[in-house]
This record gives C-alpha cells, structure tokens and sequence, in this order.
C-alpha cells in the first residue's frame, strides 16, 4: 500500500504516512515476535547481533537480524585484497576479541599501523603519531568483508539469532510506552513482526529513525571519496605507515595492506573524482605520485610561522622534515569506486522501543577513519546498557535504561564529531590567516608531546 501510494506520485506527509505504515501492521493477521529486531545488518549491526548473542545477561533473547542484501558469501584470504577497508581502532579490537572475532581475523589477513604522518600542501606544517620505540600500533588496516566473515561466523554460531536476507523494512510503528505494546514492522515482502526493541542499523536514510521523529542535522559536503587498490614499487619495504596529506580540494591518504599493497582514500571535488575514476591506469597512478609530492601554492608567512615555531623548540624540531610515502606504481584492475561524502547526526538516539547505531545515527569524513570505530563504540555501549537494564529487571525497551546508552554515546561522538566536521571545513580553504592558523596548530600539536598523546589516544579509541 505505501509503495503504491508513493508510486502514484503522492507527496505523503509524515502523519500521513503514521497512518498508512498503521494500517497495513493492524490488518496483518500473524506477527512472529522477538525480543529484540536489528533493521540493517551490515558491519555494526551483525557485529551487534554477535555481541547479543555472546552477552551472558542477554543470551536467552530472541533476536532477528534483517539483511537487506543476499547471503554472505565470505571472505577469501587468498583473493585480491578488497578496495572498501577500515582503519580499526584498539577499543574496536577489543570489541571483536570480547565476541570471539579478532582470532578469525588474525588467522586471515590484516596490516598494523605503526606510524601515521599528516602534512599539509600550503605549508610546511606536519605531525608525526607513534607509540614511543614503536611499542604498540596506531590503528590496523581490515577489508571490511574480512570483519562481516569473522562476525558473521560468531552469529551462525548463536542459537538464539536468526538472519534474513533480502530482508528491507517497508513501515514501522513504534509504541508510545511499554505497557503491553511492543514495536512493530512489515517487509516489503509482507512479512512482519513485533519485538520489545527495534534497533535503527538501516544507515543514513534509516526508516527506524524516521519513525522515532527525532530531528536530524545533515550536510551534504558536495565532495567524493575514491578509492583503490594501489601497487607500490619494488624499493617499498616495511609498508607500515599510513600517509594523509591535505590538498587544496581535500585530504587524500594511503593506508597500508601488504609491504606491497596499499589503500586509497582520496576525498575530492564531485567532479574530479568522476576524473579520477575514468583516467586511464596510467594517468590515474601519477595523479596519485603527483599529489603527495607536489608542491602546491605556499603561504610564505605560514612557513615562516611554522620555522620560528619549530626553532623555539629546539634544534630536533628545526630539522623535521617531511617523509614521503613510497612511490605507486599500479591500480589493482576493477577496485576504483567513488562515495559521496556528507555529514549527520541525530539529536536523539533512543525512543520507546527503538534506538539506533552506527549511520542511523551519526554520520562522518572518513579523514580521520573515525566512522565505523564510533559505529562499533555504539555497539559496545548499547549492549552494556541492555544487560544492566535487563538484569535490572527493566523492559528492552524501556528508555529509563536506554538514556544511558544515549548518554555514553552523545558525549564521545559528539566531540570527535565536531572535530572531524571542523578539520574539513578548516582544510577546505586556501585563504591565508586560515592556512597560517591551522599550520600553527598542526607544528604545536607536533612538538607538544602531552596534546599530541591527547589527539592520539582519541584516535585510537
């Protein structure tokens, strides 16, 4: 009914629309029930499921995940490297090793991290993050079907999770308290079903988050990001750092895979990117060399800040210098894409019976690789919240337990958020006092050693 109401050209409102998705849950005759739903699946709503199933307070409930896409078909460690990755953090790593996931993971295939180096084009303005003697690694590099696998095999485990594929939720209803009502939901196939909790993992055009009617700032940044599998030339020997340069159209960055293999993540212009991604092998391998070695326009008064600067701190300061990553030689055939990139978040992450995770929820740059880590923070979180409130003897969908949840989450993504959103809007200009400013603040954070500690702690989690 509501696809054929839309169909017909209908310009719906939002009670109009209450109406329909009520009408078509109060005609359904038989509505299997769980006690928890997950609406999305994906890396942090099946990492969620497993987490569930593992969680001994929370080990008896039902829970259905609903995949919008077909059968997993696993990960082949023997295949070519994939080019969609993610630079996961210490407390996701955690996370995964909490769920049984992180020894599949290791068995496979993944890239530690143990320096990263961010410069800037406009300046001779750099920071340089690693642990003391290269004691522990900054991040580590996964495809991210390498991290659905090993979650995925803690979920086909769990006797208490069911999965459906080809599974996407058509309407909603969620109830006004928890006195004997429960959430429910119909498929676009018919099907339905109720739960004591629905959870939003259904991305950034969530119908779960729709229906909570919780308001939602979102930007669209008008840019892409392209990646790629990218070879690297014989000289590469230890491929362990991880390069981010800021350009005039936005940061692009390489991120380790092998001693011979690296990953792309170049944020652009909409209209270079397209360019980027049509250029021939060739043309699209010295793009990348000429990027990270070329010299842009320079703020002459930003390089004389950033050499006084570097000369009140010492000699070791002076002689800084930029490093440059090892030269590209070839793009793996078939792993260019390109993704919009923008920015949300919603005001509220909790109603009755519902609450959201991951890009249902929060929407961020990748320039600091923060997007999914904060996703599987999400995870971590929510599920404390339930197994306290559950052995507290409170309902799943009680918000006096799920407020707590919201609570942890608002007050570590919302910093980081704020940070990313303002490190793209102070990186997308050219404007002098802004070059000169944002150049200051990378050389204090380099020769600073207790904020730089700050900036990564926050990075690693």
């Amino acid at each position: 009914m509501l696809s054929l109401f839309l169909h017909n050209g209908g310009a719906a409102s939002k009670g109009q629309l209450r109406y329909v998705a009520t009408r078509l849950l109060s005609t359904t005759t038989t509505s299997e029930h769980f006690d928890i739903v997950i609406g999305g699946g994906g890396l942090v709503g099946t990492t969620l499921a497993a987490a569930l199933a593992k969680n001994d307070t929370l080990a008896d409930k039902r829970v259905l995940l609903l995949e919008g896409a077909g059968e997993f078909k696993g990960f082949d460690a023997s295949g070519p490297y994939q080019n969609r990755v993610s630079a996961i953090n210490k407390n996701s790593i955690e996370l995964f090793k909490s769920i049984g996931a992180w020894s599949h993971i290791e068995a496979a295939r993944y890239k530690p991290v143990k320096q990263m180096q961010v410069w800037e084009s406009n300046s001779d303005a750099l920071i340089q993050f690693q642990h003391d003697n290269f004691a522990s690694d900054v991040a580590c590099i996964i495809e991210n079907d390498l991290i659905l696998d090993a979650v995925y095999a803690r979920v086909r485990e769990a006797a208490n999770v069911q999965v459906l594929n080809k599974a996407r939720i058509e309407c909603v209803r969620l109830p006004k308290d928890t006195n004997g009502r429960h959430s429910a939901l119909q498929l676009q196939d018919g099907r339905s079903f109720t739960c004591e909790l629905l959870i939003g993992a259904d991305g950034a055009n969530s119908i779960v988050r729709k229906e909570m009617g919780v308001d939602v700032f979102s930007m669209n940044y008008d840019r892409m990001g392209v990646v790629a599998t990218l070879e690297l030339n014989d000289d590469a020997c230890d491929n362990s750092v991880a390069w981010q340069r800021f350009l005039p159209n936005g940061p692009i960055a390489l991120l380790p895979l092998t001693d011979k293999l690296s990953s792309l993540v170049w944020s652009t212009t909409v209209s270079q990117a397209k360019h980027l991604k049509e250029l021939p092998p060739a043309e699209f391998v010295e793009a990348i060399n000429e990027a990270f070695c070329r010299q842009y326009a320079r703020v002459e008064l930003a390089d004389k800040a950033v050499q006084v600067l570097n000369s009140f701190f010492g000699q070791q300061a002076a002689q800084q210098q930029v490093q440059y990553p090892p030269r590209v030689c070839g793009v793996k055939d078939g792993s260019r894409a390109t993704f919009p990139l923008g920015f949300l978040h919603a005001s509220s992450y909790v109603s009755t019976g519902a609450a959201l995770v991951g890009d249902a929820a929060h929407r961020v740059h990748p320039l600091a690789g923060q997007g999914v880590n904060l996703g599987f923070s999400d995870v971590r979180y929510l599920v404390e919240s339930l197994a306290a409130g559950a052995y507290g003897g409170f309902k799943l969908g009680d918000t006096q337990h799920l407020i707590k949840y919201e609570r942890k989450c608002l007050a570590k993504n919302v910093p980081i958020m704020l940070g990313v959103h303002g490190l793209h809007k102070l990186y997308s200009t050219e404007f002098s006092p802004v070059v000169l400013l944002r150049s200051l603040g990378v050389q204090l954070t380099q020769n600073l050693p207790p904020i730089k500690n700050l900036f990564m702690k926050g990075a690693m989690g």
